[in-house]
């Protein structure tokens, strides 16, 4: 099988799976109610009992770690989900609509990736204060314009070939070129954009959580847990190694994941290198 013939399709599937097993089955594998309290062990180092330690309040930091995998699950595969679906959906509206439909699409992709996600979420609290809705929201928002850029470009490079000129000549409709030959020759990089995107997001989810725009205490996410750490950093630096490590390890994943991915949809790179 192609996918598993390197050693990063290896790898990186089993960080992925191992990423999606430990935030689905986390209830099983957490050793600790997440939100339990114990004082008097508050800032306990790792050990046999905790085996990432415990934070200020005693709460133990490897089961609020799986825990905070299941939010960052949860955001990535939303937000990655639907951003693809939508803009795709608007890709393939921009490459076969008319010419100034094209142009007001772009003009709102540029317009929306020009503006900076932190900004933008700055923005949006302000108004409607921190939640985690607020953050899959701005996710999907930002995400669209990469996904119909490049559904856009692919579509555009086919529309003009002769297959899809014998396909008009035909008779056929434009949803038929589209379902049945557009589509299918576009999902390939997707894919691969998708695997790329989803650290991004799971970053993304941690970078507003650390700041304080995303989950509310005392829902765990690898971001708050960052967070509380670095408050305690002195006294306490193995909670910022812990949160920091699964976010390392899910970028890692995804990253070698997507170079498989690259190397099955086109050979062509792989012969390059």
């Amino acid at each position: 099988m192609a996918f598993l013939s390197g050693w990063q399709g290896v790898l990186g599937l089993v960080l992925v799976v191992a990423f999606f097993a430990s935030a689905i089955f986390a209830p099983l594998f957490a050793p600790y109610d997440p939100n339990a309290m114990d004082i008097p062990a508050r800032l306990s180092g790792p050990s046999l009992s905790h085996l990432a330690g415990t934070d200020q309040l005693g709460r133990d930091t490897l089961s609020r770690l799986l825990y905070g995998g299941r939010v960052a699950l949860k955001i990535a595969a939303l937000g990655v989900s639907l951003s693809m679906v939508i803009g795709l959906f608007l890709g393939m509206i921009a490459a076969f609509g008319p010419r100034w439909l094209d142009a007001l699409l772009l003009l709102i992709f540029d317009s929306v990736r020009a503006f900076p996600t932190i900004i933008l979420g700055l923005a949006t609290v302000a108004l409607t204060g921190p939640s985690l809705g607020l953050v899959l929201v701005i996710v999907i928002v930002t995400s669209i314009p990469q996904y119909a850029r490049v559904t856009r470009t692919a579509a555009l490079s086919l529309r003009g070939t002769e297959f899809i000129q014998a396909e008009r000549a035909l008779g056929a409709s434009t949803a038929r070129i589209l379902g049945h030959h557009i589509l299918p020759n576009v999902v390939g990089p997707l894919l691969i954009l998708a695997a790329m995107d989803v650290p991004v997001v799971v970053s993304i989810e941690a970078g507003f959580s650390f700041l304080g725009l995303g989950v509310t205490p005392p829902t765990a996410s690898w971001g708050t847990i960052l967070n509380e750490g670095y408050l305690v950093i002195r006294d306490a630096p193995w909670m910022v190694v812990a949160a920091g490590v699964p976010l390392i390890l899910t970028t890692l994943g995804f990253t070698f994941l997507a170079e498989a991915l690259r190397d099955v949809f086109d050979p062509r790179m792989t012969k390059g290198r």
